[in-house]
């Protein structure tokens, strides 16, 4: 077989010699690492070319891009301050100063960055799409659906735009627009976001009650999900898929696949070795919910009554500081009360290591402004989900899910990616410093005096064709009923009462509430006579404050967190009958109640006492509880083991297998 003549390859151009080598030299190593992906060695390189040359500007955007690859951002932002101030009207030194700005979380600053350039330099696209992002992400939504027009004048194609003005319009309450923006996205196609554009139209139309488009795009959102690989590192809406579907196994696919995305990048801390716990546990709580905020009223007594002898609380707050009397209320209740806001995830991650934190205690999931990241880094030992969202994190940095015996059961165990830590009753604490009912009428209320109260206060994207079917026939057979609803947007009152006529109900059988205080909120919902829950996603602190405010509940319990939360709730209380395993056990228990006075009475009443009784408003006996669990968790990792299952007793720990 004849070959064709060997060819020596082109020699390597010998190495500079240090004495020999210039700025420029340093520069196009730095260059050639990089491309490599080497971005340590990059940074040194492009480093001496700045030192040798300190004029050069050229030079120092390069280092400030790999700084902020290496992530230094304090270092990275200070170097490309630095170009600028050199040349103001680099667009490029700009940007990386906007996106240095942009991981710390000081968005408004990003913001000012960009808009701060001057007016000569030309406003590319990829500028216009940096200040929507900046612009959305501090809340200045309508500045930012004019930059993200700008951007879409220069690439109308560009599908993350789209999807970024769909955010911005849904923000602005402005939700029909919003859903033609992300239709728009998914037509063009975002790759690995597609599923994220499927689960925010979804939600939205949800929101919208237009059951019609919102039955087509959930059938989508559940294609999706159940298409998606084990493997699968996708950018998710991940509250929409636990709330609007029913299959926990796809909410755990999609979850996993979440947090592959948004961790692909992130390498974690070297783990702590096992060490003897302190007497006082350190334990941080990492949340943007820390002012007034349905989480922070739920939390605020527990952080109030741990057992300072045995714990040292640290909460880590990125959220907004409102000023609100909940605001200064936690930060009396803890020992160190951390504004995080304007630090990046590293930078965060780092202080909570520094801190020596024990066990580090996410409040927030796959929820907006929630910060996963923070916990893919490893800064604590023992980490674990709690309260804020109602599923799995697919985290495997997450190594605790906290829950309970009937919302995230032992044999529920394959639904989540964390080890179950239990509590012994219900999972959700409670304020006992939450105002009582007070006087209210019904017409005060828009409600008629003799009609039977069915109280459905959900959130409308809870409720489906299916949950109003079988409201509209308990309207059906309890003649002298009215349904009571919550006015949560402008949309939702003309289409819910369209669907009741389509029913068969006259739609002047439904009166709906605005949104108002919590003090008037738990008055006013003291006039229902029956709370009726929704599902796949139950009422949860709505569900607790209709207890607390006398209201009996009944609720149907499915297979997924969400949908048995008021079933725990129920438990706690005392009233576990009104917890119906099927739809048919549901509308038969209700239109049981309604006709039976006599019953409803005697509920209410067992409510009224359970405020001073019942185990759901036992603030003392269930912080003592959540101590033992933490402690628990964490004696695990001191004594070297890995984290199983716990189940807490009411008086002793029993470690459940695997």
């Amino acid at each position: 077989m004849q070959t064709k003549p060997h060819k020596p390859s082109k020699p390597r151009a010998a190495p500079v010699p240090p004495f020999m080598r210039n700025a420029k030299h340093d520069w196009e190593e730095g260059l050639a690492l990089a491309k490599a992906g080497e971005w340590t060695r990059a940074e040194r390189a492009f480093q001496r070319a700045a030192e040798r040359e300190p004029q050069d500007h050229v030079y120092l955007v390069n280092l400030a891009r790999a700084q902020l690859q290496n992530g230094t951002l304090d270092k990275a932002l200070q170097t490309a301050r630095a170009a600028l101030d050199m040349k103001p009207d680099d667009p490029v030194a700009r940007l990386l100063a906007a996106e240095c700005l942009g991981a710390q979380h000081r968005d408004a600053e990003a913001a000012l960055c960009l808009q701060q350039q001057p007016e000569q330099t030309p406003r590319t696209t990829e500028y216009y799409q940096a200040l929507g992002m900046a612009l959305f992400n501090s809340n200045q939504h309508q500045a930012a659906i004019g930059a993200l027009f700008q951007a879409l004048a220069g690439n109308i194609d560009h599908a993350l735009s789209h999807f970024r003005l769909g955010l911005a319009f849904n923000s602005l309450g402005m939700k029909a627009e919003a859903t033609e923006c992300l239709r728009t996205s998914l037509v063009l196609g975002l790759g690995p976001g597609d599923l994220a554009a499927q689960s925010v139209l979804t939600f939205i139309e949800r929101e919208l009650c237009r059951w019609d488009h919102a039955r087509e795009d959930l059938a989508a959102l559940e294609r999706m999900a159940a298409s998606l690989p084990n493997d699968a590192v996708r950018w998710a809406a991940v509250f929409a898929q636990v709330t609007l579907t029913a299959d926990p196994q796809a909410q755990l696919r999609v979850a996993r696949s979440c947090w592959r995305f948004h961790t692909r990048a992130i390498k974690p801390f070297a783990p702590v070795a096992p060490r003897p716990l302190p007497e006082r546990l350190r334990v941080g709580f990492v949340s943007a919910d820390f002012h007034h905020h349905a989480t922070a009223i739920l939390m605020a007594e527990v952080f109030e009554k741990l057992d300072r002898g045995q714990f040292d609380i640290t909460l880590y707050s990125h959220g907004p500081e409102d000023g609100s009397d909940m605001r200064q209320r936690l930060r009396r209740a803890a020992d160190r009360f951390e504004d995080v806001s304007k630090r990046s995830d590293l930078e965060v991650a780092q202080q909570i290591r520094n801190d020596r934190i024990d066990v580090l205690v996410d409040l927030k999931g796959h929820t907006r402004d929630g910060r996963l990241k923070i916990f893919g880094h490893r800064p604590a030992p023992v980490q674990a989900t709690f309260l804020g969202f109602p599923g799995t994190t697919g985290a495997d940095a997450i190594d605790y899910f906290i829950g309970d015996p009937i919302v995230s059961p032992l044999e529920h165990a394959a639904h989540y990616s964390e080890k179950l830590a239990l509590m012994p009753g219900c999972y959700q604490p409670n304020d006992r410093q939450r105002p009582l009912p007070g006087p209210y009428t019904r017409a005060q209320a828009g409600l008629p005096e003799d009609a039977l109260v069915l109280c459905g206060f959900n959130q409308p994207f809870k409720l489906s064709p299916e949950v109003f079917d079988v409201w509209c026939r308990l309207l059906h057979q309890v003649p002298d009923s009215v349904l009571w609803l919550l006015q949560w947007n402008e949309h939702a009152p003309a289409l819910l009462r369209a669907e009741a006529e389509a029913r068969g109900i006259d739609p002047q059988r439904l009166v709906f509430g605005p949104k108002v205080g919590l003090r008037e909120h738990l008055s006013r919902l003291a006039l229902a006579d029956l709370f009726i829950d929704a599902w796949p996603c139950n009422g949860h602190t709505t569900a607790s404050d209709a207890l607390w405010a006398g209201v009996p509940v009944v609720t149907y319990a499915g297979q997924a967190f969400a949908s048995r939360v008021a079933a725990s709730l129920l438990d706690a209380v005392g009233l576990p009958q009104l917890a119906c395993s099927t739809l048919a056990d549901y509308e038969a228990r209700i239109v049981d109640l309604a006709g039976d006075a006599a019953a409803r009475q005697a509920l209410r009443d067992h409510l009224v006492a359970a405020r001073d009784s019942a185990a759901l408003f036992d603030s003392d006996t269930w912080t003592r509880d959540f101590g033992r669990l933490l402690r628990a968790m964490a004696e695990r990792w001191s004594q070297g083991k890995p984290a199983r299952h716990i189940v807490l007793a009411s008086e002793h720990l029993e470690g459940a297998t695997a």
